[in-house]
């Protein structure tokens, strides 16, 4: 048999064979970075939730974090709260709820709504198309300030959530989760009812007691940047301001300018107004502490023409009993009075109707009547028809006025008779003055008592009418929005505090007002004797007659033609009625007779007031007379 020799070349490839497969298992091994991605991958799991089906989930995650390294920085990064960009809905994804009144779309990248839209209202010109969307192209944030048990600030508009859409009847439920586990989260709970501008928002946590510092509050951030949708920038942003409910019913605004800020206590709303439109924050426990911010962004009307203001507030969120539970609402919609009154939460006074008496006349008169006369006719002719009546109701104070003008000049020749009798003797004159007309009955105050019960009037409709949102993109005659101006020329050129066009209205209102002025200042000029000082203050009127409508035709050429309808109508009706009192109702001749009659009489007994006046230029003249003495 034949004896096997050493083959050394067997031994040689073995050899070579092994080195080969050390060489591969080394060029194999796993670095340093990557075992610990790994290692971090399995307390995450452990950490999360210890079930295969999680294992799998965080496994198979190739979307969000498709490798091991990228799951150990988002662990160093987000800590616990890593586990929600480990799911599927870590995504820039959106789900949508809507009704009949309004869009809102909520993203899955902070947990808040991205897209307010409302379907019955299109912006700056009707027929345009485009919906007035009161939030889009990330105008608006909020967001959640978190700090965690392992010492990591987060912002929840950075984090991820996890989206679940319901419907119970009509209702819609959203709820985002922002997860640090399956059973530990912080969660936005969105509920839109049908045919409803407000919705239910809650903020809850679960779970979060031992992973978020719950001895320091969450800090609540909300901003703001309101779009300009009506045609007037300038006019728009006059009436876009931050309005708040505090300390259980009292109302305030934070004001126009620049970087206005307040920090305000038990706050139940507030609110961001953009004349026509707001987006309101509604809670029902009273935040304790709330910093308000605003700031104008219109400097310069032709070029900034897309925002008008811009809003925050921050509110610190405590924590009860380790949870936070804030159960709150979210309102957008139109500044709409009576809508706004309907919800009984106070939400009605962000609508600038005046203050005092001037808002009661408003709320409880002018909005009620007018209110009525819409519901029949268009809303030019329901203005036209309303300045009517005020007019017609008026009336017996414009009567009153009249009548004392009347009267003071009859007397007038008889006053000037005293003024040259006593012309070195001032005082002396006027209680000579004041004799006649106690003797004669006439009351020279009766003439300034009308003009002071319209003034109420006048400025509460100087109010109603810009926050009438009735108005907005409703025609009449050449105007084709009544809640802007009539522009019927358009200027190559602009002129400062006047603007590029021309407005039609404002131009028939000032007018009027000038015939308007004309007319009285002459009649009081007639009725009232020429005294010291009167020259001036006779030069001065004649003076106003021409700056009044000029101020007028200025200030309102980019107003509400709907508010320069009214004061057209209504100096015109005013003009008629002096017209008829005074040539048909007022008998001079007769008025003549009846102060003739008057002076016969005893004179009427003199008020307090006028005892006392009388009694102080007594003393005053006695005074005088002892000084010239010594």
């Amino acid at each position: 048999m034949e004896e096997k020799k050493f083959d050394p070349n067997s031994l040689i490839g073995f050899i070579l064979i092994f080195g080969i497969l050390l060489w591969i298992m080394y060029q194999n091994k796993p670095s340093d970075a990557e075992l610990a991605a790994e290692k971090a991958k399995k307390e995450l799991v452990v950490k999360g939730s210890k079930t295969q089906e999680n294992a799998a989930k965080i496994s198979s995650v190739s979307g969000t974090v498709n490798d091991s390294l990228q799951l150990a920085q988002l662990q160093k990064s987000l800590g616990s709260f890593a586990y929600s960009a480990t799911l599927p809905s870590a995504k820039d994804e959106f789900t949508t709820i809507e009704n009949k009144l309004v869009k809102l779309t909520i993203a899955n990248k902070g947990g808040y709504i991205v897209e307010a839209t409302l379907k019955d209202f299109e912006r700056s010109k009707k027929g345009s198309g485009q919906l007035v969307q009161l939030i889009k192209d990330n105008n608006a944030q909020f967001n959640l300030q978190l700090a965690t048990a392992d010492n990591h600030t987060l912002n929840t508009k950075e984090l991820y959530f996890e989206p679940t859409l319901t419907k119970n009847g009509e209702d819609q439920i959203l709820t985002m989760k922002l997860k640090a586990s399956e059973n530990a989260y912080l969660a936005y709970k969105y509920v839109l009812k049908a045919n409803d501008y407000m919705l239910d928002f809650d903020i809850q946590t679960q779970g979060l007691n031992t992973i978020l510092k719950t001895n320091k509050p969450l800090q609540l951030e909300w901003d703001f940047k309101t779009y300009a949708n009506e045609k007037s920038v300038s006019y728009e942003n006059r009436y876009s301001e931050l309005y708040f409910e505090y300390e259980d019913g009292k109302k305030d605004y934070l004001g126009q300018g620049h970087d206005k800020t307040e920090t305000v206590d038990e706050v139940s709303y507030v609110a961001y107004k953009q004349h026509f439109f707001s987006s309101i924050l509604l809670t029902e426990q009273p935040f304790k502490t709330v910093e308000l911010y605003s700031n104008n962004l219109v400097n310069d009307t032709d070029k900034d023409t897309i925002f008008t203001k811009q809003f925050k507030t921050v509110v610190p969120l405590a924590f009860k009993n380790g949870e936070i539970d804030q159960k709150m609402n979210w309102y957008y919609g139109p500044t709409d009075y009576k809508l706004l009154k309907s919800y009984d939460r106070n939400l009605e006074d962000i609508v600038a109707l005046g203050w005092g008496i001037f808002g009661w006349i408003n709320r409880y008169l002018f909005i009620p009547a007018y209110g009525f006369l819409s519901m029949f006719i268009s809303q030019g002719w329901a203005i036209v028809l309303f300045t009517i009546l005020v007019k017609l109701v008026m009336s017996p104070v414009t009567y009153k006025s009249f009548l004392s003008q009347a009267k003071m000049k009859v007397l007038r020749p008889e006053i000037t008779e005293i003024g040259e009798k006593y012309k070195d003797e001032p005082m002396k004159k006027q209680q000579e003055t004041m004799k006649l007309y106690n003797k004669a009955g006439v009351n020279p105050m009766a003439g300034c008592v009308p003009g002071l019960l319209q003034m109420p009037v006048f400025y509460a409709l100087f109010q109603l009418f810009p926050a009438l949102i009735q108005l907005r993109h409703k025609g009449f005659l050449w105007a084709d929005d009544l809640s802007s101006f009539d522009s019927v020329y358009k200027l190559p050129f602009h002129i400062p505090a006047y603007g590029d066009h021309v407005s039609l209205f404002p131009i028939l209102a000032s007018i009027a007002i000038f015939f308007y002025m004309k007319m009285t200042t002459g009649d009081q000029q007639m009725a009232t004797p020429q005294q010291e000082g009167m020259p001036d203050m006779a030069k001065m009127m004649k003076i106003m007659v021409y700056i009044s409508p000029l101020m007028m035709l200025f200030f309102f050429n980019s107003y509400a033609s709907g508010l320069s309808l009214y004061y057209f109508i209504s100096n015109t009706i005013t003009i008629g009625i002096m017209l008829v009192i005074k040539n048909y109702i007022i008998d001079s001749d007769k008025i003549h007779a009846e102060i003739q009659e008057n002076k016969k009489k005893e004179p009427k007994k003199q008020s307090k007031f006028q005892q006392r006046l009388q009694e102080a230029m007594e003393q005053q003249e006695a005074m005088k007379a002892q000084r010239k003495k010594k």
